[in-house]
């Protein structure tokens, strides 16, 4: 393989010319760095960059909105999201917006270098932390053994129910999630459909019983 052509998308200088600096040690990555989104998206077009990695969080526009609009005009782009934030609850939200994965602003250099090469190969790397929160939002989600109303819960759904059973007001939820709070409250009115319930309480304490939440989500 030649030389791959990372941009890296980041309000944070010091951040981007760190990470230039560990992928470029690979020896076969070159690296361009870009500040804002929209000095991002006049560069893009020319289509010569093969992994672009953006940061989440940006003024003006964040990452995943960046993602959406490139995405738009070029749609095999590969794209990473760049973040320091735990993306556990966001991952639903980054698969729906078309990107290739995620990597973490604390990953070591093997670890950044390995995210582009696999994003090339069109693979992604996973946490083990996350794989195994999947997997178990899949099992609630989906078990044929549970009542009706539980097989219809969707991850978004235990997401969200996570998020009532610590507590947390609408807006809170949505801000966390990347969502208006529209959007929350039209999927917070579907659980309580699927679940039968009226309110965010009977939410989650039916939720609790049918053991799509488990003790440690109430921490």
């Amino acid at each position: 393989m030649g030389l791959i052509r990372v941009l890296i998308v980041d309000d944070h200088p010091s951040v981007m010319e760190g990470t230039r600096a560990m992928l470029e040690k690979a020896g076969d990555i070159d690296v361009t760095i870009s500040t804002s989104a929209s000095e991002a998206l006049s560069i893009i077009p020319d289509g010569r960059f093969d992994v672009m990695l953006f940061d989440l969080y940006m003024p003006q526009m964040n990452g995943l909105e960046l993602a959406k609009e490139v995405l738009q005009t070029t749609p095999n782009a590969v794209i990473l999201i760049y973040t320091g934030y735990d993306i556990t609850p966001h991952f639903n939200l980054f698969m729906d917006s078309g990107v290739s994965g995620f990597v973490s602003k604390t990953a070591t250099q093997d670890q950044l270098v390995t995210a582009i090469r696999c994003a090339l190969r069109g693979e992604v790397v996973l946490p083990l932390g996350l794989l195994k929160e999947l997997r178990r939002g899949t099992a609630a989600a989906g078990s044929a053994d549970k009542p009706e109303a539980t097989a219809s819960i969707t991850a978004k759904d235990i997401e969200i129910l996570k998020h009532l059973a610590k507590g947390k007001s609408n807006r809170e939820i949505a801000d966390t999630m990347l969502m208006s709070q529209r959007s929350l409250e039209y999927g917070l009115t579907q659980i309580f459909q699927r679940l039968q319930v009226k309110s965010r309480v009977e939410a989650v304490v039916k939720a609790k019983e049918l053991k799509i939440l488990l003790s440690d989500d109430f921490l």
